[in-house]
């Protein structure tokens, strides 16, 4: 195998099922190598397989100095997906490695979750479907989303997405972007306001945010002491954005009426305090795993790396 045309691939979606976007690279004279199939690589595994490659198509395995540092002929590390708190941006950019990210290619399939988590936990369909297959007839009084406020922080591709299907819905959004793009939704359903007001006013608040920039989390103890009553919090972004023990008090309190998400910190989770949590609804971070979101991220992903490889 010749180390100036090794590409390396880790994302679980195409490592459990090689896709033939990837596949095409080989027609270019690239060299695939796989991380273990639909697996998250260790540190290891990754110190293992980097060395001697160019290009690394990556996921959201921790990349720590250690694996940069054995990446000694890497030019590019392109995501399939937007996110790169996972990597050492700015070591990599002191060694001249560029990062390219696929952008809005899971933007429709994570906002379509956010929805059906906000529906779960209106309707309580987990805990009904639970019942059921456990031989009882449980039913919950539910809740409409209609004239609902709903707090949505961050509005790119994802959060933006979230909005208009919730307006659609005919719920309230008051949401919080530093950029306030424009959205085209009518200034009757929807409006921007200040973080804290939107944490204090929000009977549903669905994050889409990256983490502050000192890495700390956006909702901490204080935060989570002035939230509504019972509030739906749904968080599809990052795990870090709540701070866990804070949040497991304000669920053993009833003061957070239940938690859905889709990310968790590490994954899959080792301590299930949270997980297991009663006032949780969980998934195993699918948002964009859908037939359409993986085929949009691992074409913009691989002509990303493409592009940055030969020229």
């Amino acid at each position: 195998m010749n180390d100036n045309t090794r590409i390396l691939v880790t994302p679980r979606s195409l490592t459990a099922e090689p896709h033939p976007d990837v596949e095409r690279l080989r027609e270019n004279g690239f060299d695939i190598v796989y991380s273990r199939a639909g697996q998250t690589p260790t540190e290891d595994e990754l110190l293992e397989l980097v060395p001697g490659c160019v290009g690394w198509l990556a996921g959201v395995e921790p990349v720590t100095p250690r694996v940069v540092e054995a990446a000694a002929n890497l030019r590019v590390i392109s995501r399939n997906g937007v996110g790169i708190d996972n990597l050492p941006v700015d070591m990599l950019a002191k060694r001249g490695v560029k990062i390219m990210i696929a952008e809005g290619a899971n933007a429709l399939g994570v906002a379509e979750l956010t929805i059906g988590l906000m529906f779960s936990v209106l309707r309580a369909i987990p805990l009904a479907d639970a019942g059921i297959k456990a031989g009882s007839w449980p039913r919950v009084r539910g809740m409409e989303i209609r004239d609902r406020t709903v707090g949505i922080i961050g509005c790119g591709a994802i959060g933006r997405e979230v909005a208009r299907m919730v307006v659609a819905l005919g719920a309230r959004v008051i949401a919080h972007d530093p950029l306030r793009p424009n959205l085209d939704l009518p200034s009757t359903h929807f409006a921007y306001r200040e973080i804290d007001e939107i944490i204090a006013g929000a009977e549903i608040l669905s994050l889409h945010c990256p983490l502050p920039k000192d890495g700390s989390a956006l909702l901490d103890r204080q935060r989570l002491s002035t939230v509504r009553n019972g509030l739906v919090l749904v968080n599809t972004a990052r795990a870090r954005l709540v701070d866990e023990d804070a949040l497991i008090e304000a669920l053993d309190l009833g003061r957070i009426g239940c938690y859905a998400t889709d990310v968790f910190e590490p994954e899959p989770p080792v301590d299930l305090r949270l997980a297991a949590h009663p006032r949780v609804i969980a998934t195993s971070h699918i948002g964009g795993f859908t037939a359409e979101s993986v085929d949009r991220a691992t074409r913009i992903a691989a002509r990303n790396l493409l592009s940055a490889l030969q020229n």
